[in-house]
């Protein structure tokens, strides 16, 4: 789906708004996963989690990886080993029952052995929630519906670099071919001005241009038609720009402070302030072009209906898609708690950058959106890998 997604809520509107580093004399080293073998008893509230609540997102991405050679890399550098490696403990949890969360929570101890991840700077890294916004919206233009939700244009050409050196796996740019040249596409600003006028690209109307915008932001959402339908709209593709956060441009600019800067005080500065809230959009030239999506949703980068609460987004240059993982975070709703469960790695986001980093997805609607508006929290995750890949990690390491 995303995804670039321009991407993952808060990771972007949220995270960026922390303080630029200094700089120093020479660049740091490039960051790296390092995987340290522990033992279940090491995860806090393991035996407390419903692993069980997990397993349909699992089983799920076992599915998609079933269909892949046995001799395709899991992850980069084959940090999860190969897809013959998880066919045996896939198939197994293909017969789990998801409404046991003991036996769910055996049957894993029995296929896995978890890995405690950590980067650079450690084990620690930063945490962001995203959700499904719901808005309203028609098929055709009238007064109240005049901001268009458009579609992929048929110039747009999307590279993945990974395709052309190992070393730019996970990176992708975007832009347009002329003269035979790729050149950048339209930014926000120009979009707005016209320049994909008159080429029947607009795929839905909504009635406001703040929502449009945090749509392009989570990368998918449903649209409540005037006829009582609901239909559910996906990522489609991105213009190629980067992303820039309009909270750090608030936060410059002394509208709000930096530890006040959340998902909701965003939007209520762009709202309180009409006059100014298109400019401070189009401070963020990326733009994401969307399409309609059939049945259940949203969708992930790994081509899979999300678990609200259970899947998660990650950096593909260093985190296999479909990898489930023990996420061990700060609780955003309750100080001084932790929020501790059985999670899958089923996609990806623009600012979603580094060994340990995550972007939880919270589920559909404004409650989900104010869970997810809450979540910016520091933690860790253990990778849970199929027993022969641990015993080979292990004997290498």
């Amino acid at each position: 789906m995303r995804r670039l997604l321009a991407s993952l809520g808060v990771a972007l509107l949220v995270a960026a708004c922390t303080p630029t580093p200094a700089p120093t004399s020479a660049p740091p080293a490039p960051d790296h996963l390092d995987l340290t073998p522990v033992g279940f008893t090491a995860l806090d509230g393991w035996s407390a989690d419903d692993q069980a609540a997990a397993l349909p997102a699992l089983q799920r991405s076992c599915e998609r990886l079933a269909r892949q050679t046995d001799e395709r890399s899991v992850g980069p550098d084959a940090v999860a080993g190969t897809v013959a490696e998880w066919r045996p403990a896939c198939a197994a949890l293909a017969q789990a029952d998801a409404r046991d969360a003991g036996a769910a929570r055996t049957l894993i101890e029995q296929w896995f052995e978890p890995f405690r991840a950590s980067g650079r700077d450690g084990p620690d890294g930063l945490f962001t929630g995203y959700y499904e916004p719901e808005l309203r919206g028609a098929r055709t233009r009238n007064a109240a519906f005049a901001v268009p939700l458009l579609k992929r244009p048929d110039d747009l050409v999307t590279v993945e670099l990974g395709d052309f050196r190992a070393d730019w796996r996970g990176e992708r740019i975007a832009g347009r071919v002329v003269a035979g040249q790729l050149k950048p596409y339209a930014d926000r600003l120009a979009i707005g001005r016209g320049a994909l006028a008159n080429r029947n690209l607009e795929l839905f109307w909504v009635d406001n241009e703040i929502d449009a915008f945090f749509l392009q932001i989570q990368g998918s959402g449903r649209i409540a038609l005037p006829d009582g339908r609901t239909v559910r709209v996906g990522y489609a593709a991105q213009n190629g720009h980067p992303y820039v956060a309009i909270g750090r441009a608030l936060v410059a600019r002394g509208a709000l402070a930096r530890e006040a800067v959340t998902m909701r005080s965003i939007r209520d500065w762009l709202t309180a302030h009409p006059d100014e809230a298109g400019a401070v959009m189009d401070l963020n030239p990326s733009y994401v072009f969307f399409k309609e999506i059939a049945g259940d949703g949203p969708i992930g980068a790994q081509g899979l209906v999300l678990s609200a609460g259970r899947s998660l987004a990650v950096d593909p240059k260093f985190m296999p898609l479909g990898l489930p993982l023990w996420l061990d975070i700060a609780e955003p709703t309750e100080p001084g708690g932790r929020l501790r469960r059985l999670v899958v790695a089923q996609d990806t986001g623009g600012a979603i950058r580094g060994p340990v980093r995550g972007d939880l997805f919270c589920g559909t609607g404004a409650a989900a959106g104010e869970r997810a508006g809450a979540m910016q929290q520091r933690g860790g995750y253990y990778l849970l890998l199929p027993k022969s890949v641990a015993e080979r990690r292990k004997r290498v390491s």
